[in-house]
């Protein structure tokens, strides 16, 4: 009796290690097509045929406080991904947002699909650097990614910078084909 006490214990225990993990798994999805950056700089990136149009119309200036959110931002290229991480050694894309909006004395809360919940919903017209981008990874509605609106090219080109599974802290765009079939909503929290 006492036997089968223990291994039921047990196998609670294993099945709530295996939800946790599956959870934080899930909060970031994959970024099989994302595009590397070593700069600062990204280029623009054409538009493939069958996109959906998700562009920006902001052209204006960008305040101090997003300006070093995102200076934050790009120390930080080139950073692996790692699965659970929230520091320089390595991220996972829910965990580089909350430490770049920390280190400017800003909270958000851990996990991707909860950050999804905060600020002020925005069409992806008036998206401007700072903002936060949400994806479905894994297809349909489900939060599993974000990153932070980096830029707005002249032409609207949204970029963003983002902890991708494959290239670690990367800027991308949502002209890229991945990213747009993925691309959910837009959020505001500054």
């Amino acid at each position: 009796m006492k036997a089968a006490f223990i291994q039921n214990t047990r196998r609670i225990h294993q099945l709530s290690v295996i939800l946790i993990a599956s959870t934080i798994m899930v909060s970031c999805g994959s970024s099989k097509s994302a595009s590397a950056a070593k700069n600062k700089s990204s280029k623009t990136v054409a538009k493939s045929e069958n996109l959906r149009k998700l562009d920006s119309k902001f052209d204006g200036k960008v305040s101090g406080s997003i300006k070093d959110i995102l200076k934050d931002a790009e120390k930080y290229i080139g950073t692996p991904y790692k699965f659970g991480g929230n520091t320089s050694s390595g991220f996972d894309c829910s965990g580089f947002t909350v430490k770049v909006f920390e280190e400017n004395d800003l909270k958000l809360p851990r996990r991707s699909s909860d950050q999804a919940e905060t600020g002020k919903n925005i069409d992806i017209k008036e998206v401007k650097p700072g903002d936060l981008l949400f994806f479905a990874t894994a297809g349909g509605s489900r939060v599993s990614h974000v990153g932070i609106v980096h830029d707005i090219g002249s032409d609207g080109e949204v970029k963003f910078i983002h902890a991708s599974t494959s290239k670690g802290v990367i800027i991308s765009s949502l002209n890229e084909k991945y990213w747009n079939k993925a691309y959910l909503h837009a959020k505001r929290v500054l």
